[in-house]
């Protein structure tokens, strides 16, 4: 595993890198449009390299949209009734989707484990979405994503050639 960026000045990093990130999706909207396979490959080589149990920064600072299916699925996983995980641990946000009533996420450990690992959100099983067909669909999601996660943030760097880390 390679050192993680230092969570405190990823925001900081990303919004170095935001600007060139926003270009080059402006001059290569078309070509990104076939990269999945190169997008996949850095996620595959920037993932292998990084520990998610020694940051969970996602479970920590993001919000998943909950689905009734996941519901069913943590419902199950705890041993409880639906209406009773909607109650204890879920809200409506204001755009109208179902969300954890708090960050960190309530399924978190001290540890960065997930009490809940195996029947977790789908947003959260997909994060951090780099590896998803079509990516460039999700392209500026993932520039948001770069302020959270050091994956995101090091497949846009080396996807669009920039490296603002240069020099610290």
């Amino acid at each position: 595993m390679s050192k993680l960026i230092d969570l405190k000045l990823l925001p900081t990093l990303a919004a170095k890198s935001e600007a060139n990130w926003q270009r080059f999706l402006v001059k290569n909207k078309k070509k990104l449009e076939g990269m999945d396979l190169q997008v996949h490959a850095l996620h595959d080589k920037i993932s292998e390299r990084t520990d998610c149990l020694s940051c969970g920064n996602c479970c920590r600072t993001l919000g998943p949209r909950i689905t009734d299916k996941d519901i069913d699925r943590m419902a199950k996983s705890l041993r409880i009734k639906t209406s009773d995980v909607i109650a204890k641990y879920l809200r409506v946000d204001e755009d109208g989707d179902m969300v954890f009533k708090s960050m960190p996420c309530p399924f978190l450990g001290a540890d960065n484990y997930c009490a809940i690992y195996e029947s977790r959100p789908k947003a959260c099983r997909e994060y951090p979405h780099t590896d998803r067909k079509r990516f460039y669909q999700i392209y500026k999601l993932s520039i948001k994503n770069a302020y959270t996660c050091p994956i995101v943030f090091e497949v846009l760097e080396e996807l669009t050639d920039s490296n603002p880390t240069k020099g610290l």
